[in-house]
């Protein structure tokens, strides 16, 4: 897996992943979050606690104002105890996955680069997870004033990855963010954009600027997550009724930390 550092969160809510690998799981990194394995399949309950660091500096490096930070403790969640390996036929990208989990290479969308791929995540009862897609053409967002919507950065922890620089971007993170609109609609993806001025966006992009003549990519649930309207379909994106129980799900679902865990482990060949 990518090295990695300490993650960001929500202030007062603890979601950075912690423990002790237990046999079964592939390689721990060599910093910041470590998982333990699903109780039911190691035989034994993990046993770990977490304690959020860096909360301000994390989440105003993702892009948005954070509220004081706090500090909390908590039984971070634990994930899958078997792992594989998925590599497409070129090798051009490898990730990690629960051994239940499938992986499906799926035709790309149309407008993307020559050698685009699209990979599709699911869980044994066909659950979408996420999808990584390669050869994005670059795209920019009008985002007029009145069309802005609060967002607040839940868990952010940087990742290695090959990435472009440039005005408007950080470098890359695994994020979990949740923009305001009739409810808090949550995404989570890889990206090194900036959210928006002032803690405020149209949208939350799940985007990484690719090199020169590689396209950009996105691996998460979305490519991009807005305030959807009330008559709008929501999912794969999340729709919570707070803010607190949006951090709940980043620090408590079993889905997230896989899933989290799965982004992290992400390589770009070539």
């Amino acid at each position: 897996m990518r090295r990695i550092a300490s993650a960001g969160v929500l202030p007062g809510t603890a979601v950075l992943l912690a423990g002790a690998l237990i046999a079964g799981c592939s390689t721990p990194p060599k910093s910041g979050p470590a998982w333990t394995a699903e109780a039911g399949d190691s035989g034994a309950a993990p046993t770990a606690t977490a304690s959020p660091e860096g909360s301000a500096s994390a989440a105003a490096s993702a892009g948005t104002t954070p509220a004081a930070s706090g500090s909390a403790t908590a039984q971070p969640a634990a994930t899958a105890s078997a792992w594989k390996t998925f590599s497409d036929p070129a090798k051009t990208v490898v990730f990690e996955l629960p051994e239940t989990w499938i992986a499906q290479a799926v035709p790309p969308e149309e407008g993307t680069l020559p050698g685009a791929i699209k990979i599709e995540v699911k869980k044994p009862d066909g659950t979408f997870m996420a999808a990584l897609r390669t050869g994005l053409p670059p795209s920019s967002a009008d985002c007029p004033e009145d069309a802005r919507r609060p967002y607040t950065v839940i868990s952010s922890v940087p990742v290695e990855l090959s990435a472009a620089g440039g005005e408007g971007t950080i470098p890359p993170r695994v994020v979990f963010r949740a923009i305001q609109g009739y409810r808090f609609f949550g995404s989570y993806g890889i990206t090194n954009l900036i959210g928006g001025p002032d803690g405020q966006a149209c949208e939350l992009r799940n985007i990484v600027r690719g090199p020169a003549g590689k396209g950009d990519y996105s691996f998460g649930d979305l490519v991009s997550v807005r305030a959807f309207a009330p008559d709008e379909k929501v999912a794969p994106a999340k729709a919570f009724d707070t803010l607190e129980q949006a951090a709940k799900y980043a620090s408590e679902s079993a889905d997230f930390a896989n899933v989290q865990r799965m982004l992290m482990s992400l390589e770009i060949k070539n």
